[in-house]
């Protein structure tokens, strides 16, 4: 019996000791992914997660965010990092599928132990990410999904670096109806796809306020081939809508826009930032006209920032073509307001990380300033109104919205 229990309590303070070990080495790898430059090797990288869609519809959107984020990594390392550490940005492809993107984010925050993570430029995209990340109380930026609704989805650990739907929708149809003159309207509306609805709720209401006329309402689903239907209705109106406002996704525009022009349909044409993308010319025509969107910058070194400039320089000679979109812009703003609020908080403890970002003001980026104002995750921008002529993408103006629909 005495030797029974010299064994059990010899096996007892084993198993303490292990666990005291465990416990130890636990504490201090938590210690080196999550501490104060001053107590951590320098050795040791700030790992940021990224998610975007390389392949499927959204990639025409999402690869050009991903090469703007790789190319600020580049430059944050060449100049020496944060605080002397290297930034290690994990990227992985979503291909456009909220199955594959969940697994993504479960890996950034399960085995790459990330301590923020970036991505997207769709809501539906967003919100198969962002709870889990959220989950494991760990930021999550979004480089350019504009849903008003996206912070109250996924409350404290979701920011935009973006503005809100909203805030485009309105100041379309501002532009549309105080800059143009254009007092009546068509809407065609992506139903199955939560970007386009708000997009077009939003225009409509802030259209309708300011004393404009939607004389006729039609939709379609993702993936139609043939708006003859969609067509047909909209000529036979009597009178004639003065503009077109299309709520659509970047995988379907150029397919519309061809189709309405080809039937003889040559009002204006407005929408939002899912048009600005190159697919729009490539499947309309060089001959594309009267399109105008709403989006984040247009990349012009004629009529760019410095910041800008210097941007489309750097994307040029890192990839060989020019941006191809805003959003390439985005993804690289976004990586620098995050390395921005690691700076500030001195650490990469995802708790420092959220309090120094929320805090963000006056932070200058490519595509804009950010500030968050208290409460708020969405940050108060002026949106670019770009104009396509003759297949080519010209600024026509800057509007920040006089009023802007609730969320």
């Amino acid at each position: 019996m005495e030797k029974t229990y010299r064994n059990q309590l010899l096996l007892g303070i084993v198993v303490f000791l292990v666990l005291m070990v465990v416990a130890v080495v636990s504490i201090e790898l938590i210690g080196k992914r999550f501490a104060r430059d001053g107590e951590v090797d320098a050795d040791i990288p700030v790992k940021i997660g990224a998610i975007y869609n390389l392949a499927g519809a959204q990639s025409s959107l999402d690869t050009p965010s991903a090469n703007g984020a790789q190319l600020a990594v580049k430059e944050l390392n060449a100049r020496g990092g944060i605080h002397g550490r290297e930034l290690l940005l994990v990227l992985y492809d979503g291909k456009t599928d909220p199955r594959t993107i969940a697994e993504c984010a479960h890996r950034l925050i399960d085995t790459d132990q990330v301590c923020a993570i970036i991505g997207f430029s769709d809501t539906d995209m967003v919100l198969a990410a962002a709870p889990i990340a959220a989950d494991a109380k760990t930021v999550f930026i979004t480089s350019g999904a504009t849903s008003p609704k996206l912070p109250g989805a996924v409350p404290e650990y979701l920011f935009l670096a973006c503005f809100g739907d909203n805030v485009q929708a309105a100041a379309g149809a501002e532009y549309a109806c105080e800059y143009r003159g254009l007092k009546t309207a068509y809407l065609l509306v992506g139903e199955d796809r939560e970007y386009t609805r708000l997009l077009a709720a939003y225009f409509r209401a802030r259209y309708t306020e300011l004393g404009g006329t939607i004389l006729r309402e039609d939709s379609f689903t993702g993936g139609t081939l043939n708006f003859s239907a969609q067509i047909a209705a909209l000529k036979a109106l009597n009178p004639a809508p003065e503009l077109l406002y299309i709520a659509s996704g970047p995988d379907e525009i150029g397919r519309i826009v061809k189709q309405f022009r080809d039937a003889g349909i040559t009002q204006p044409i407005f929408g939002g930032d899912a048009y600005d993308t190159p697919e729009l010319v490539r499947i309309a025509g060089a001959e594309t006209s009267e399109v105008y969107f709403t989006t984040h910058a247009l990349l012009d070194e004629d009529t760019g920032t410095d910041r800008a400039r210097a941007f489309i320089a750097a994307y040029r000679t890192e990839y060989g073509v020019e941006p191809e979109n805003a959003f390439a812009a985005l993804g690289y703003d976004t990586v620098m307001l995050l390395a921005d609020a690691i700076d500030r908080a001195g650490s990469d403890d995802p708790a420092a990380i959220l309090g120094a970002l929320a805090a963000t003001k006056d932070w200058e980026g490519v595509t804009g300033s950010i500030s968050y104002e208290p409460g708020s995750r969405i940050p108060t921008k002026g949106v670019t109104i770009v104009s396509v002529m003759n297949g080519t993408f010209t600024y026509s103006e800057t509007v920040v919205p006089e009023q802007v629909p609730a969320p």
